[in-house]
């Protein structure tokens, strides 16, 4: 009996040993597939950094292109800004310098001259988005006006602008210059 199991128990080992070499050439084949999945993301996680390397890289180089463009428009807005403001302004200059080379004129003809190119000037200032403040006979604005003085004036309401000295002058609603006025104020 010893012999039989003698043979059984290397029968039985050997039974033993072929299940573990079939468990470990699964779990090698195993190691392989998941080596090559491991490898085959690699490569795609590789693949998505180089992409997204390149797209940082022209992601930067159009940040400092728009930071140059910015800049460029920027100084030119400083240079050029008045362009248009002068562009305006030379009719009414040239016709300031005609009337003064008029060597015959009379008076009268000279202040009709004077008209139109204050006229002209007006024109301009519109356009320019240049408003201007007479606010005689209004209510005094301390926003929009300055007083120099105040007056009694018995037949107008106190705080009321009775006389302007100086114009003031917006520009878009902003005021560049306040009205320089004499206001009314109660009688004592």
């Amino acid at each position: 009996m010893t012999s039989s199991n003698e043979e059984l128990k290397p029968s039985a080992e050997n039974e033993h040993l072929e299940q573990m070499e079939e468990d470990m050439a699964f779990a090698e084949e195993e190691i392989v597939k998941s080596e090559e999945q491991l490898l085959e993301h690699l490569a795609q996680a590789e693949k998505k950094a180089e992409e997204n390397w390149e797209l940082l890289l022209r992601t930067k180089a159009e940040m400092e292109n728009l930071r140059k463009r910015t800049e460029k428009d920027l100084e030119n807005a400083h240079k050029y800004g008045m362009e248009k403001f002068v562009n305006e302004m030379l009719p009414v200059k040239d016709s300031m310098e005609m009337g003064l080379a008029a060597e015959e004129g009379t008076m009268e003809s000279l202040r009709e001259g004077m008209k139109l190119t204050m006229n002209m000037f007006n024109t301009t200032f519109e356009k320019l988005g240049v408003k201007e403040i007479n606010p005689l006979n209004q209510a005094f604005d301390p926003e929009l006006h300055q007083a120099m003085t105040m007056q009694d004036a018995g037949d107008v309401e106190p705080n009321t602008v009775i006389a302007v000295m100086q114009k003031g002058y917006l520009l878009n609603d902003r005021l560049v210059r306040p009205a320089m006025v004499i206001v009314s104020k109660k009688p004592e």
